[in-house]
């Protein structure tokens, strides 16, 4: 069974840091991208970003572009995203998705590309 766990959620200030960690369980980790979105209270989910299979591509949102970064670790079945500059508009329930698909396209930002999802973490923002 394919789990997707997300952590390290919490509150923070305006141009504050946190850094989520999604651990992935049951499928092998290396053959996926790994994608983050988020969701705000009465909004469509949304991409954040995504990680190519080798770790060697990543792609983010404009929004947040420069303030976040995606790293993984094919090791240890876990997906980081380290969020620096934080503003209230990031404050969302973010979650860890993964595609089995290799070639990133305009539909890896869409949530059905996704096979697989974690449950979210909430992430605040006061400002």
């Amino acid at each position: 069974q394919v789990h997707l766990v997300e952590s390290g959620g919490g509150l923070a200030q305006t141009g504050g840091s946190l850094r989520l960690s999604c651990a992935v369980s049951g499928l092998s980790f290396g053959n996926y991208a790994m994608g983050w979105f988020r969701q705000a209270p009465g909004k469509e989910r949304e991409f954040v970003g995504r990680i190519n299979q080798s770790a060697d591509l990543t792609y983010y949102s404009d929004s947040v572009k420069g303030r976040f970064t995606i790293s993984r670790d094919n090791d240890k079945n876990t997906v980081l995203l380290q969020m620096n500059s934080l503003k209230p508009e990031d404050t969302a329930v973010y979650f860890c998705a993964a595609d089995y698909r290799i070639t990133y396209s305009s539909d890896s930002t869409r949530t059905q590309a996704y096979q697989y999802w974690g449950q979210g973490t909430q992430v605040t923002v006061s400002s």
